[in-house]
């Protein structure tokens, strides 16, 4: 068994920063929809708040390599989702 930290950091409503033995990430939103950042990685997740269910998904991966140029192998409705979930997280980060 190893051991874990974690921290977590309320800078203001909606805007958290996160401490952990492997480094630092911000989350942005709240219940129901949120935005992770950790370095180049970015994860969005959605969710029924209150029943435990939720969709995880990667939106944007850090290149090993900068200079790697990535092919394009998205889905065309990958950036419809992100744009949405981050509405969705603005919308409720400041109602």
């Amino acid at each position: 068994m190893g051991f874990r930290f974690q921290k977590r950091i309320r800078i203001f409503k909606g805007l958290t920063l996160n401490l952990s033995k492997t480094g630092t990430s911000w989350t942005l939103g709240g219940p129901g929809a949120s935005v992770n950042v950790r370095g180049e990685k970015v994860t969005g997740t959605v969710g029924v708040p209150g029943t435990g269910l939720s969709y995880r998904e990667t939106l944007s991966e850090g290149s090993p390599d900068p200079s790697a140029e990535q092919p394009y192998r998205g889905k065309p409705w990958r950036g419809v989702l992100w744009m949405l979930l981050i509405a969705l997280v603005l919308y409720l980060a400041f109602r």
